[in-house]
């Protein structure tokens, strides 16, 4: 088994590529910037007996898109599951404040950046193209039904487009054996706080938060390895809260 995970240099990613790895996954670990988290996380996973390929690209670019998945088709073999994980946030703004500049970033990255990824995917997984069937697992947010009225509207927005997709795509691959599913984190202890400009107000919003505290990493890539497995072989269109009741 051979899995693609966007974003793996931390967080949800790497959480998520360890997993996998301990689930029998060989991996290619894609990154944007962060080299030293992804080259730490690769010597983690071999550690474990497992291959790790790491695939630096900025997935909102056609052209190193197209490079990462030949590189993937060259050094592991055939792609059998793709973790479209790779996410950006802005600081935290109202909209007026916004440039085009943040909102086209925003939109790139989350939206444009898991199309072109899954398309890579299906191109390779589908039956109907000599493939012989895979998974996907689209990380969304619960941003996506709450909106985040006053910080970043925008990717709650690039998150709805991610719900919608899932369930589309998964109906437009159904018969060609590719599951596509998605996870709508919450509040997750992990680094995009701080790139949202949230870390002081943390403790407020955690305190509001059904189960009081914030999840882990690896609570959500327990949900992402189990709409990867078979376990989950009759389930698609799916889109999964990890949010704590949220």
């Amino acid at each position: 088994m051979i899995a693609l995970i966007t974003g793996a240099s931390r967080g949800i990613g790497a959480a998520t590529a360890l997993l996998c790895a301990e689930r029998g996954y060989d991996l290619a670990l894609n990154f944007a910037r962060d080299e030293a988290s992804a080259n730490a996380l690769a010597e983690q996973v071999r550690a474990m007996g497992r291959r790790a390929l790491l695939v630096q690209a900025d997935v909102s670019q056609e052209a190193e898109v197209l490079r990462m998945f030949a590189a993937v088709d060259a050094e592991l073999g055939p792609l059998t599951a793709l973790v479209n994980n790779a996410s950006v946030v802005a600081p935290g703004a109202r909209l007026e404040q916004m440039t085009a500049e943040r909102m086209r970033r925003v939109f790139e990255v989350n939206v444009l950046g898991s199309f072109l990824c899954a398309r890579e995917a299906v191109r390779r997984m589908s039956r109907s193209n000599g493939g012989t069937g895979g998974a996907i697992v689209n990380v969304s947010s619960r941003a996506a039904q709450l909106g985040s009225p006053g910080v970043y509207v925008d990717y709650a927005a690039s998150k709805g487009a991610i719900d919608t997709f899932t369930v589309g795509l998964a109906r437009e691959v159904a018969g060609e054996g590719i599951r596509v599913n998605g996870v709508r984190p919450g509040i997750i202890d992990t680094e995009i706080h701080a790139g949202g400009g949230l870390g002081a107000q943390l403790p407020g919003i955690v305190a509001g938060l059904p189960m009081a505290r914030m999840g882990k990493a690896q609570e959500v890539a327990q949900a992402i390895v189990w709409l990867l497995s078979d376990a989950a072989s009759y389930t698609t269109g799916a889109l999964l809260d990890v949010s704590g009741g949220r």
